[in-house]
């Protein structure tokens, strides 16, 4: 290749390395706006606890009687964990044939996280198979099922506490009492009346149980198929943002542009 000496070579330089720091500059610019977009992406895909309108101060009322079997304890645990894992505050009402409220309404939901443990197996030990630790409810309070009981005290302490914006998280296998349709009938009235939002985690329910459930509660209950909360949880947001994206198009454009308007020259003395 033949050179071309140049008279004004100093200030050929003074442009290459303008182009060297512009190119340098929007280099830097579009891989920080990558690494920015590919972080919201992964931030967007996770999936937020959606299960309760927002604001919300929720009610979860847990059936613990004896149709509740161990194939359905991993569920439990796991929907408590979720909702612990939440920034919102929970009561804990927890039934068989009676019910009593094991936390007021209106606790960090933290504060369910170690009920969980009765529901979560242990790691396996010396080759034996894990079993889920003894709860205190198996012996002394697992009965019969009186799921209108359950409701009927959330009700209860929602309006003697006169919870703001309450909603409530029934976890049950929705096999109740025939003698407490009639309570449970009027319960759920009350609920639709009152505008009080029912989520229901079913557990592994009779299709006929999970029928009646939807009639009786109608728009005030979402009855899912036996799936988690956090299952049903929509994603906030778009994969990768657009403003991030459109920037990050807009920078390798620019980045393209300067690479051909500044194309390298090659330049000798004479």
């Amino acid at each position: 290749m033949n050179l071309v000496p140049l008279a004004d070579l100093p200030r050929l330089e003074q442009a290459r390395r303008r182009t060297a720091r512009v190119r340098v500059l929007l280099a830097v610019v579009l891989v920080a706006l990558v690494a920015v977009a590919a972080a919201s992406s992964v931030h967007a895909q996770t999936p937020t606890l959606r299960f309760l309108p927002r604001g919300a101060s929720g009610i979860v009322v847990l059936d613990l009687s004896a149709s509740i079997s161990t194939d359905t304890y991993q569920r439990i645990g796991q929907t408590l964990r979720e909702l612990s894992s939440t920034n919102g505050r929970y009561g804990l009402v927890v039934f068989s044939d009676v019910a009593y409220e094991a936390l007021p309404p209106g606790t960090p939901s933290a504060a369910l996280k170690p009920y969980a443990r009765y529901f979560t197996l242990p790691p396996a030990h010396g080759g034996f198979l894990p079993e889920f630790p003894l709860n205190p409810w198996t012996n002394s309070f697992s009965g019969g099922t009186r799921i209108g009981a359950g409701l009927a005290l959330a009700l209860q302490l929602i309006r003697e506490q006169h919870v703001k914006h309450p909603a409530v998280v029934l976890v049950s296998d929705l096999d109740d009492d025939a003698g407490d349709i009639k309570q449970l009938a009027g319960v759920a009235l009350a609920y639709r009346q009152e505008d009080i939002p029912v989520r229901v985690v079913a557990l592994d329910p009779q299709p006929k149980d999970e029928q009646l459930f939807a009639k009786l509660l109608e728009r005030a209950a979402t009855v899912e198929q036996g799936r988690l909360p956090g299952e049903r949880a929509k994603t906030t947001g778009s994969p990768i943002p657009l403003v991030l994206g459109a920037a990050a198009v807009a920078v390798a454009l620019l980045l393209a542009a300067n690479e051909l308007w500044g194309a390298r020259l090659s330049w000798g003395h004479a």
